[in-house]
């Protein structure tokens, strides 16, 4: 099974749910002075990896060194950039230093030609992977745009491209996630291929019903909010 996948015949504690997060930062008005605080927490609370817009990965790299991934974005959220131009970012990113990618799926594609869309997903992939072998590739699917069928059909193709991860969501799209999106992603791919949730996922409560339902790992710009909802839970038993 996928490593950070969980059992959920336990109470989970904080450090646990910390490396299930992805900390991001993608605001378009993300500053040096931003970024820098996102991977001081990134490293004070473990959390998996800083996710940054393109032009800061160099510096999130330079600072959480071998301690902690660096993630970024590609063609994101519209996913409609040429196949050459993602595979350019793609790679740029690469030798930057990000360790992921989460690349936004042509979703117009996808609903006009999935052949075409299949083959830039594999071109993406087995390109960027030519550049540096260990680089986790995303596809954003953004499942707002989807129907279930879409979604099943979508998520397949993930697999087929060679790409390491279905993520539901940019969250700059029509909706967020859903509990029924894992659902319908997990019939389409099994138990094992890994999934991502993000897409307005703010709390503890959300976070471990995303995880409980299937997702090995979670976007978020609330990263803190909901690991500290941990202990707060804890102390709620208890009480």
């Amino acid at each position: 099974m996928f490593k950070n996948s969980l059992p959920f015949n336990f109470i989970m504690e904080r450090n646990d749910l910390a490396l299930h997060l992805d900390f991001a930062n993608h605001h378009p008005n993300s500053t040096e002075s931003d970024i820098r605080i996102l991977c001081t927490k990134v490293l004070k609370y473990r959390f998996n990896s800083a996710f940054v817009n393109p032009s800061h990965v160099m510096l999130a790299r330079k600072i959480l060194g071998k301690k902690a991934k660096v993630g970024t974005i590609v063609s994101f959220p519209l996913g409609q950039d040429s196949k050459k131009s993602k595979i350019v970012s793609a790679i740029d990113s690469a030798k930057a230093g990000a360790d992921e990618l989460d690349v936004s799926m042509n979703v117009g594609l996808f609903k006009e030609n999935k052949k075409l869309c299949l083959e830039e997903m594999k071109k993406i992939v087995k390109t960027v992977k030519k550049t540096k072998e260990k680089i986790i590739i995303k596809f954003i699917i953004e499942t707002g745009y989807l129907n279930s069928k879409e979604i099943a059909e979508a998520s397949k193709m993930v697999v087929l491209s060679g790409a390491d991860f279905v993520k539901t969501c940019s969250g700059y799209g029509p909706r967020g996630a859903s509990i029924n999106d894992v659902k319908t992603i997990r019939n389409a791919i099994g138990k094992f291929f890994p999934v991502k949730v993000a897409g307005g996922i703010t709390n503890t409560k959300q976070t471990l019903a995303f995880l409980k339902a299937g997702a090995n790992r979670i976007g978020t710009s609330h990263a803190i909010e909901i690991v500290d909802g941990i202990v707060k839970r804890g102390k709620s038993t208890r009480e």
